[in-house]
């Protein structure tokens, strides 16, 4: 009888100590993602306590689905791009340039699918020409994507001749509803598709050859090599990527309020970035999460409407932009020098 209640004794101490040891280890595993989600809560929970009128109302969360996806969609590729030691500063001119085939597609053809076709082939070619540039000339992707932001934008404000224009249009075509419409008048489809894309983007990077080579190359792009991975390739799909999706970005953000100005996307780059940063991304390459940046876009998402909602105005937002970023990227080299 001893035997049998020290032998029991004896399993369950086995199986709470290896409870104990899944549980560290899962700790240690997804260490920024748990970190990422606690300061989400906190924060949150902040924005709460300071403004419970603005933050225990629906509405806010209903309009933070409506908005926040059109910079959070971006910031989803631009992870795998920082994930693996690269920098695009140019998606934001991007969108526009995507919206102005899409522009000039629709003028000559009629055809709302064909120049929806036009907007992401022009996100293709553009992503495709950062990664030639990039990988091919050895310009450092910073340098490069900086000349190219600038490039397409001067493109935009010549082909539209500075001029806006409506898109009233496309309230009648299958391509509005499928974007940006409400389900049941409330849900905003832009939310729904940054669902699809954060998960497809998980999934990428998570599931597939193509992902593990991104860690790979951005931890140690020579290694890398070493170990029989295509970087060249690798890179220029990463950059290929970043540019569909900021071209797909553009026509939902201009879909949304059925109207094109060439200045579309210069608000979303500080935003983006911060995102990214505060998620735990690393901008030294190799460390980074999907899940980390999506609750990243909606702190950054969340701060402008608690500055205000607590009595700040609006120009207190960018400082804080500035400091997220300047914080993460602080903290990432802090402890890349620990780890070395």
């Amino acid at each position: 009888m001893d035997d049998m209640l020290e032998k029991r004794t004896e399993d369950t101490a086995v199986l709470e100590y290896k409870e104990k040891f899944s549980l560290s280890k899962f700790a240690r595993q997804n260490g920024t993602q748990l970190g990422i989600f606690a300061v989400f809560i906190a924060l949150f929970a902040l924005f709460i306590f300071a403004a419970p009128d603005t933050f225990l109302s629906p509405n806010i969360y209903w309009a933070f689905m409506a908005t926040i996806p059109f910079f959070a969609i971006m910031a989803m590729p631009l992870t795998i791009a920082v994930i693996a030691g690269e920098m695009d500063l140019s998606f934001t001119s991007i969108m526009a340039m995507g919206m102005v085939a899409f522009i000039l597609t629709y003028d000559a053809t009629g055809l709302i699918w064909l120049a929806f076709a036009a907007s992401l082939a022009m996100g293709l070619f553009a992503g495709l020409l950062n990664g030639v540039i990039v990988v091919f000339f050895g310009i450092p992707s910073l340098v490069a994507t900086i000349g190219t932001q600038f490039f397409w934008r001067g493109m935009v404000l010549v082909l539209s001749e500075g001029s806006s224009g409506t898109l009233v249009y496309t309230k009648e075509s299958f391509l509005h509803p499928f974007l940006v419409a409400k389900i049941n008048g409330a849900l905003p489809m832009q939310f729904i598709w940054l669902i699809i894309i954060t998960i497809l983007c998980w999934i990428l990077l998570n599931r597939t050859r193509f992902g593990a080579h991104v860690y790979l190359i951005g931890d140690n792009a020579v290694s890398a090599a070493l170990m029989g991975v295509n970087t060249r390739r690798t890179r220029i799909l990463v950059f290929i990527l970043v540019g569909v999706i900021s071209a797909f970005a553009g026509v939902i953000a201009s879909l949304y309020v059925r109207f094109f100005w060439p200045s579309l996307g210069e608000g979303y780059l500080l935003r983006t970035l911060a995102s990214v940063f505060l998620g735990g991304t690393s901008v030294f390459g190799g460390v980074g999460t999907i899940f980390g940046t999506f609750l990243g876009t909606f702190i950054i998402g969340a701060i402008e409407a608690a500055t205000v909602a607590v009595g700040l105005t609006g120009f207190y937002t960018k400082l804080i932009y500035g400091l997220i970023i300047v914080l993460s990227v602080t903290m990432h080299a802090f402890l890349r020098r620990r780890m070395e």
